[in-house]
């Protein structure tokens, strides 16, 4: 499955350095030099013809923040012309290709999106349709069986097992919650 981790703005400078939207938990891992990044065209309308053609994968130069922004340079993008041909450009990575989390209780969005989310008695109330990262914590967005979806604070007091291998997630929800 692939994973979007970032998406190409606009140039910065003359010498082909771009911004980037960071959409990973982890920019120093997935943006550090060398790193190589799949691409997916984010642009809504299709280049001309003659244009430059964005690549099926941009290698990293170099990256830095600036200014709150990532800036990231690409190998053979040299100038603000094909910085500018970049921009939309959707950035990706293969989940295969990532490690699991050390600690035993954390998760990559991509391993919990599809899981059953059933009672501690076993009775289903759907799945996992996304995750929100919200200021407060995470949510898992819950579609339910009738179509509607619902809200979970991810945390060990609602959430209190989630088992990949068996492909569901627990919740003992407080009462109402499911309503709202």
């Amino acid at each position: 499955m692939l994973l979007v981790v970032g998406r190409i703005g606009k140039p910065h400078g003359i010498r082909g350095e771009v911004t980037v939207e960071v959409r990973t938990d982890e920019p120093e891992a997935r943006f550090a030099p060398g790193a190589v990044l799949r691409t997916a065209s984010g642009a809504v309308a299709p280049p001309q013809p003659g244009a430059y053609r964005v690549p099926p994968e941009l290698t990293i130069e170099s990256a830095r923040w600036h200014q709150g922004r990532l800036l990231v340079a690409f190998e053979g993008v040299l100038d603000r012309d094909v910085a500018e041909a970049l921009r939309g450009t959707l950035l990706e990575v293969d989940s295969a290709d990532l490690t699991p989390p050390e600690d035993p209780e954390e998760f990559h969005d991509h391993q919990l999106i599809g899981l059953a989310v059933v009672t501690p008695a076993g009775e289903r109330l759907g799945e996992v349709a996304r995750i929100d990262h919200a200021p407060a914590s995470d949510l898992l967005v819950l579609r339910r069986p009738e179509g509607r979806t619902a809200l979970i604070p991810f945390v060990k007091a609602i959430v209190p097992e989630v088992d990949l291998a068996g492909g569901r997630v627990v919740v003992d929800p407080p009462g109402g919650l499911l309503d709202l």
